[in-house]
């Protein structure tokens, strides 16, 4: 169970995103859409399906967007109509600030009823206009805590600059906060940095780590490479100027995310915070996609053999066929 995997901070924790279909889909193909990604997931052993909020950031830097923007459904709308058949916890993002708290409320009881996660995100740009606080936005979810966990995002590349990625981290779990999942890792010695920086203020605090889950993405495309750097995810030079002049990127970057999973498993492994791995595929190509499912199930023979994670019989479920 996801849930009390997280409020016993036990590694080995696996989720996989995906994005919602775009907003002017048709509801016969949203249908469609939804019925091949259960299928795709189903067989998967995974403990949770996260869902993503799409939001047009593209106010925060002055590089044009390497895909344009479109306007996406709203991810808990598209997991309680169309993924009910895919029977796993869900975690929903959202934007808090860009909603009242009367609007928050009925969204946090609408997930409750449901037995969904929610994970409250950064507004698109600086300068949106905030409605309710980040620090009020978590006193509303409290009134679920007791059957609940609410997940917040982590940067490691704001750490780099910032050096207070472990600060945001226990700041946000002093209001409740009990896993963070990370930007697309890509430069592990960012991700290792929050990780010992965290363990380290943890101790100084005398106070329990919360869970980090590392989120993973092939990469098929020079154009899929320029949307992750657009995004902010940092790709080493090294690192990406094999990725341009290998002969297959993807299997190349696929690679890469395994050894970099490898890594951190025995980084992890050694210090004081629980961790899991998320896995997405940044592009909706069918090969990236693939990909990534792939990777799941690497990872998941990776921490079971590190006898991190056991394998859980993945039950049987119904799913529709069109």
């Amino acid at each position: 169970m996801f849930l009390d995997k997280i409020k016993s901070g036990q590694s080995g924790i696996l989720t996989y995103g995906i994005t919602p279909p775009k907003s002017e889909t048709s509801p016969e193909r949203v249908a469609e859409i939804a019925n091949r990604t259960m299928a795709r997931l189903i067989p998967l052993d995974i403990d949770a399906l996260i869902v993503y909020d799409v939001q047009d950031e593209s106010a925060r830097t002055s590089e044009e967007r390497p895909f344009p923007f479109l306007n996406a459904y709203d991810p808990f709308t598209f997991a309680s109509k169309y993924l009910g058949d895919f029977e796993i916890p869900k975690i929903i993002y959202r934007p808090a600030g860009k909603f009242s708290a009367k609007e928050l409320s009925n969204w946090l009881n609408d997930l409750h009823e449901y037995g969904f996660y929610p994970v409250f995100v950064g507004v698109p740009a600086p300068d949106f206009p905030v409605k309710i606080s980040l620090t009020d936005a978590y006193d509303l979810w409290r009134t679920h805590e007791k059957h609940s966990v609410i997940g917040a995002v982590t940067i490691p590349e704001r750490h780099e600059v910032l050096k207070d990625e472990d600060k945001r981290i226990l700041g946000k779990a002093a209001c409740g906060v009990s896993y963070f999942i990370s930007q697309c890792i890509f430069n592990v010695d960012y991700a290792k940095k929050v990780v010992d920086d965290l363990c380290q203020t943890c101790r100084e605090h005398q106070t329990v780590p919360p869970t980090i889950i590392f989120t993973l993405t092939a990469c098929g495309s020079v154009k899929t490479l320029h949307f992750m750097e657009w995004l902010g995810i940092h790709i080493p030079d090294q690192l990406k100027e094999e990725l341009r002049h290998t002969d297959n990127m993807l299997e190349k970057s696929v690679s890469v995310c395994l050894d970099i999973a490898t890594e951190l498993i025995a980084f992890c492994a050694e210090r004081c915070v629980p961790f899991g791995f998320n896995i997405e595929s940044v592009a909706i190509r069918k090969d990236e996609i693939e990909a990534s499912i792939q990777m799941v199930n690497q990872i998941a023979e990776m921490l079971e053999q590190k006898g991190i994670r056991k394998t859980a019989a993945v039950p049987v479920q119904k799913v529709i066929r069109l």
